[in-house]
């Protein structure tokens, strides 16, 4: 189980934290789908808030919640064992993903088909550096409350099966980030967390620190920041994690930490609106918790669509939050 570092847990807290991150993944996951679609930017031009005909989850809040599956058979006791099983038992048995399955976890399922494990499934993938990763590990640092470097490893030992370098590392700043968030730490300190877990040397590292620059040269007025951190992070797959997790952490600082209008900025960004919003939602809601979100906006997202992973189909999100909340060691 993982253990918290010097931060005593109140249970009530540690549970509208959990469901806060996890919940508001899925929130930012349909609410950057809704917006990016073409119906609805014919219909409102700007996306301020999810239509109420129910969940329009993709592989963002499914693959995370296979993620929380995973925590939850294993204790919290995550090991490549349970990763690559949980992955037979709910991802290769199925024909596909569904509508809107990721490239990195189909490339991932087609080497886990033909035998390879990780490391080898996630390095020997064409879409290896996406933010694939750094979408579904939320429930990780859940689990591991003020404990970055825990959530760290963990974040890794699950990234590996589809993801290698800058796949991983995203999917370990996002981690450590969450980490922080349910401990109560500023933006600041959740953003210089997530860094710390990046090589300096990398592609994610040079753009994470691009984008932190775009920020304070914009004195972080949104509207001056908008074009620079597309222009300059643009990449040709929109989904790589050194412009996706830039612009994320990017977006969350941008926003002050502030769920409402970091979610919606985030959806209406454009390129991978659906995961820039899932991470924006899933640190802003485990810093504040669920009382900071819209209640209409919770029911909506609580129960996925199992358009991409079949078995999440009506799972309430809550009740995974709980589970999630109890693998946490007290002090």
């Amino acid at each position: 189980m993982s253990q918290s570092s010097g931060w005593k847990l109140d249970e009530a807290l540690l549970y509208d934290r959990a469901f806060g991150s996890l919940i508001g993944l899925a929130i930012g996951d349909s609410l950057g789908d809704q917006a990016r679609s073409p119906e609805n930017h014919i219909a409102y031009g700007i996306t301020h808030s999810l239509r109420p005909d129910g969940s329009w989850s993709t592989d963002d809040t499914e693959f995370a919640l296979l993620v929380a599956h995973e925590l939850i058979a294993c204790g919290g006791e995550l090991n490549l064992e349970v990763v690559v099983r949980s992955w037979k038992e709910l991802v290769l048995l199925q024909d596909d993903l569904g509508l809107k399955g990721g490239e990195s976890e189909k490339g991932a399922a087609a080497n886990l088909r033909r035998g390879l494990l990780p490391p080898f499934s996630g390095s020997d993938n064409s879409y290896n550096d996406s933010d694939g990763a750094a979408m579904r590990v939320a429930p990780i640092g859940i689990v591991c409350p003020g404990d970055p470097r825990r959530a760290a490893e963990l974040a890794g030992i699950e990234a590996s099966i589809s993801h290698y370098r800058d796949g991983i590392w995203g999917a370990q700043a996002v981690a450590a980030g969450v980490a922080v968030a349910m401990a109560g730490a500023s933006v600041d300190e959740i953003i210089w967390t997530a860094r710390s877990f990046i090589p300096d040397d990398s592609w994610l590292g040079r753009w994470f620190d691009r984008a932190m620059c775009i920020v304070e040269d914009s004195r972080s007025d949104l509207h001056k920041a908008w074009i620079p951190l597309h222009d300059e992070l643009w990449t040709q797959y929109r989904a790589s994690s050194a412009e996706a997790l830039s612009e994320a952490f990017a977006l969350f600082r941008l926003s002050g930490g502030d769920f409402v209008e970091g979610v919606i900025n985030a959806a209406n960004f454009g390129r991978d609106a659906d995961t820039l919003a899932a991470i924006v939602g899933a640190l802003s809601g485990a810093m504040h918790g669920a009382g900071v979100i819209p209640p209409e906006w919770i029911e909506i997202a609580r129960r996925p669509a199992g358009r991409c992973l079949r078995f999440t189909a009506n799972l309430d999100i809550a009740d995974v939050a709980g589970d999630l909340a109890k693998l946490v060691k007290r002090k």
